[in-house]
């Protein structure tokens, strides 16, 4: 393998290593719904934000440090429209990044506020996931 694609793999594996802790952490709180859909709404858009991420650095597109899923998407599309087109409604995981962090910017999520970002972050999931090379269990090697 050149160099070129072991540092792209390398890079690759961080960015879906911390995205899948993010779905995971959200997957397990979602499930006591009563208490914590604030945790799972940022922890679905963290998610959101690194496949994403991961997707567009293994394209070699850059992007610039933001939580915007819009701004993201609109890089995506450099790379593949139709992933662009199928993951559009995942925007809506824009607000949780920041604005449900603090009080007073936003009303606390709902637990169906929480179950939707759990399914929007599946949806992108499960579009870039096989669009990238697998990595293994270990990671790139």
């Amino acid at each position: 393998m050149k160099p070129r694609e072991q540092v792209k793999l390398k890079i690759l594996g961080e960015w879906l290593r911390k995205a899948q802790d993010d779905m995971a952490v959200a997957e397990h709180l979602v499930l006591d719904e009563a208490i914590f859909p604030n945790a799972v709404t940022f922890h679905c858009q963290q998610a959101a934000e690194k496949f994403i991420k991961a997707f567009l650095a293994w394209s070699e597109v850059d992007f610039p440090k933001t939580h915007d899923l819009t701004d993201l998407l609109s890089l995506v599309v450099l790379a593949n429209e139709q992933l662009a087109a199928d993951i559009r409604a995942a925007t809506a995981l824009t607000p949780y990044g920041v604005e449900l962090r603090y009080p007073g910017d936003r009303p606390d999520a709902s637990p169906a506020e929480a179950r939707e970002a759990v399914r929007l972050a599946r949806k992108v999931r499960d579009a870039i996931v096989p669009l990238l090379p697998s990595l293994g269990p270990d990671g790139p090697g």
